[in-house]
Parts: structure tokens; sequence; C-alpha cells
């Protein structure tokens, strides 16, 4: 359809203008290591950088070259042409595609600057280090980068990598927000972990392999139909919970109890459309776990103070028959979980590919008697074991709330001072690039990032 000569210069103009004004800013989103003032032991991990610097530059780039398209075409035969409806609908497509890249610069930049925060930059940076190490699977899948930062609320969670950014591209690396009000104590590695454990379930598409089970199970109808549709329902965030009692021993339902203790109403609230299993019974279930993998009577010593503190007594009838029928059910769900052999494993169960020795009780206590003699031990061991220790110490009532605080700031500085020193010693040895001599792209001043 023709347009209107007395409208078609004004809309023609005035789009040009807006489309030209985009470019302007898109060209003023800076790379991150050009803004993003820290401490070399503050910074995250090569890799993470890389990942999300790469992305940012293809998808400035992409947006650069919609945008000089849309200007071609609006200053072309065909614009002129084109109805100011026409010509406004692809603008607003545009700007929409703008506006997500900006929302995904701000996600990324909001992790990062937090690292210029004193003290708490370094010790975000050390979790890194432990979220990293808390992910890894040898020989089963080649794990993304992690990176960290605190946010207020006393819930953690995770926006995981490969999944959908804000307008659709993928996300490089994994990013995991870590409760506040948790830094610094043992109950952060809980968050931590079982944040990194819907990574890691997701990698090893854990929650599909087990559906079909837990369906074979309902189909089944042995009396416990209720409980084995809510498992079903709750799987993803189960499956979480595992993964953090296999990595940090007690300190997982430790720090869980943290979180859920809450007024009695929201702790025997069951809601089926809430992926977050009903806080009194998904203690339980941590406590089960760890008695799965790492058998003591601790567990049942901490699921039983856990029922002190929020008894059934004063339930309804039927909501006191609900939980009774879900905590029946407990050890034939465990049992399936632990023993549960997904594709990805090539034969092991999870029970064998994650339960480790070291993370026995015994085994940790005695870790920690020694690494209180030397603590330069603990700095050396994998960060989840260091963290596993600490939990077991302070439910043994062996470390006071004082000395767990200093003892993993410590331990966090030291590790995010290590990465920095092993990162810096890497790049000593690399030549460094020479200048590039072909001219620099024209559509962007920071196009060489990519």
């Amino acid at each position: 359809m023709t347009v209107q000569s007395e409208k078609a210069p004004v809309a023609t103009r005035m789009l040009e203008q807006e489309a030209r004004a985009l470019l302007t800013r898109l060209d003023r989103l800076q790379p991150y290591s050009l803004r993003m003032p820290m401490v070399a032991s503050a910074a995250i991990s090569p890799q993470a950088m890389t990942a999300i610097e790469h992305h940012m530059a293809r998808a400035r780039r992409r947006l650069h070259g919609m945008v000089g398209d849309y200007l071609r075409w609006l200053r072309g035969p065909a614009g002129q042409l084109t109805s100011p409806a026409e010509a406004q609908r692809r603008f607003t497509f545009l700007r929409l595609r703008f506006i997500s890249l900006i929302s995904q610069f701000d996600i990324f930049a909001d992790v990062i600057s937090q690292r210029s925060e004193h003290e708490t930059g370094v010790w975000v940076a050390g979790l890194d280090d432990v979220a990293a190490e808390a992910l890894e699977l040898p020989g089963v899948y080649r794990a993304p980068p992690v990176i960290c930062y605190l946010e207020r609320g006393h819930g953690a969670a995770i926006r995981r990598a490969r999944t959908r950014l804000p307008g659709g591209d993928e996300n490089p690396v994994a990013v995991i927000r870590v409760p506040r009000e948790r830094m610094v104590g043992s109950g952060v590695a809980s968050s931590l972990v079982h944040e990194v454990g819907h990574q890691a379930a997701a990698l090893l598409d854990l929650v599909n392999s087990l559906r079909p089970a837990l369906q074979e199970r309902l189909q089944n109808g042995d009396g416990q139909v209720t409980a084995w549709r809510l498992w079903e329902r709750w799987i993803s965030e189960i499956v979480a919970d595992f993964w953090s009692v296999a990595k940090v021993g007690i300190a997982a339902p430790l720090g869980l109890i943290g979180v859920v203790s809450l007024p009695r109403a929201f702790v025997f609230r069951v809601d089926v459309e809430d992926p977050h299993p009903a806080p009194w019974i998904r203690v339980k279930l941590s406590c089960a776990m760890g008695q799965a993998l790492y058998p003591h009577p601790q567990w049942a010593a901490l699921a039983r103070l856990w029922e002190s503190f929020y008894p059934l007594d004063d339930l309804r009838e039927e909501k006191r028959r609900l939980f009774a029928a879900m905590e029946t059910a407990i050890p034939d769900f465990v049992s399936l979980l632990v023993n549960h052999r997904p594709l990805a494993l090539r034969g092991q169960s999870l029970k064998e590919a994650l339960a480790s020795p070291e993370r026995q009780p015994a085994q940790l206590a005695a870790y920690y008697r020694a690494w209180r003699v030397s603590p330069t031990l603990m700095r050396a061991a994998p960060p989840t074991l260091a963290f596993a220790a600490v939990g077991q110490a302070k439910f043994d009532g062996r470390i006071t709330p004082e000395e767990e605080s200093r003892t993993l700031a410590d331990l966090l500085t030291y590790w995010a001072a290590r990465s920095a020193l092993d990162t810096s010693a890497v790049c000593a040895t690399q030549p460094r690039p020479r200048a590039l001599k072909r001219a620099p792209r024209p559509q962007t001043k920071y196009s060489f990032i990519a």
C-alpha cells in the first residue's frame, strides 16, 4: 500500500532517528572487562568471562546488523512505499530485541559488579570455586562455567547454562543466586550445592530419567498413591537436595533447616502446584537420603530434632494422615532414587557415582580434627569436602559459630586468591597476541571482543 506523501517523510525520518538512537545506545554497552573494577581474586573465571563476553559480542553484532538492515530497507524503495504502520511494526521488533539484550547485559553485570565490594567480592569468587567443584563429574559430562552472586531474601536460585535468556538466546554460563544472609556459614554450601544439583540434573537428564520409574510405582497402586504422586511432582527439587547431601553431608539438611524454619502453616503446607516439597517432609527426606548414602545414627537424630521443632500432634487428622503416609513411603522412594541408573552414568547408580568414602561422618570428623592441628591441609582439600567437614563439626558441637564463620571466610578468600594466581601463572606462559593489522569492523567500536 502506498503511503500518503505528506506523512511518509515525517514517519521515515522519525523511525530512522529512533533506529540510529538504538545504535548509539548499543555501542555504549562496553565489554565487562573494560568497566567492572575488582581485585584479581574477586574476578570470575577466565572461562566464564570469555563465554559471557563472546555471547554478548555476538548478540551486539547480530542486533547491529538487524538495525543496519532495517535502515537500508527504510531508506530504500521498499521502505518508501510501505505504510508508517508497517515501518513502525518492524522497528518495534528491533526495539524489543534491544530491550532483551539490555536485560541479558544486566543479568551478567549484576553478577560481575558485585565483585567490587570489599571482602564480599572475594568471598563470592570463592563460592565460584565451590560451585565448580560441586558440579564436577569427570568422564560423564563437560561442566559449564559457574558464577555466583549474592541477593536479598532467603532463597537461592539458578539460571542454568544452556537455558534461554531474555530474547531467546542460549545462556553461556550457570548463574547462581545465593542469599546474602547465609554469608558466611556452612549453611551457604547447602543452598549453593542444591542449585548446582539443578544444573547437574539437567546435564544428566535426571528428572526425565526418573519420571518413568516414579510413574510405574504410581500405577502399581500399592496403597501409597498420593505419596508417589507428590514425589513425582517434587522430583526436580528432591534431586537437587540429593546432590547437596551427597556433596556436603549433614551440612545439607542443617542448611535446609535454616531456610525452611518458618511458621507452622508454611512448614506443613502441601501445594501440588509448587515444585518444592512441603518443608516438614523435605527435611525428613534429606535425612533419609543422608542415611542411604552415609549410614550413621546422626541422620535419625537430626530427623527427631526436626520433629520436636514441628510436632504433628497439632495438625488436623486429615493432614496428619497425609504426612504419615508420605513418611511411610520415604524408604521405598529413597531406595529407588539412590539405586537409579540413568543412561548418562553408563551403568552406575546415583549412589555409586556420588557417594564418597571421604564424606562418611566418621571420616569427616577425623578430617576436621587433623585440620585444626594443621589448617593448611583444609585449604588443599576439595572445597565441598572442607564444607562437609565443617558442617559435621557443627553438628557434633566441635566448632563455635564464630569459629565457623572465620574458618569459612578464610577458606573462601584463599580459594579465590589461589584461582587468581593459577590464572596469572597460565597467562604468563602464553605469548602476547600480536596487534591486529586489519581495520576494525565499522559496525561497533567494541566488535574486537569476539
